[in-house]
């Protein structure tokens, strides 16, 4: 049996499993924010845990869409 290593990012399947899980206030909210800055949701979940976990990390201010960052 083969071991198959963790994911370095949530899956698409995954963030929707995740959004599901959520508040509805906050699921509309990821929503949102992943369609105004055009980011996968999964993206956006990822990008929030992060910051919430860690203040230096990449946040939703570090996120410039349409400019190649």
């Amino acid at each position: 049996m083969q071991v198959q290593q963790p994911s370095q990012q949530i899956s698409p399947a995954d963030g929707e499993i995740i959004l599901r899980l959520l508040p509805p206030q906050i699921r509309e909210a990821l929503i949102d924010r992943a369609t105004k800055i055009d980011y996968p949701v999964e993206a956006v979940i990822e990008m929030a845990i992060a910051t919430f976990l860690h203040t230096e990390a990449l946040s939703f201010a570090d996120c410039k869409p349409g400019r190649g960052q």
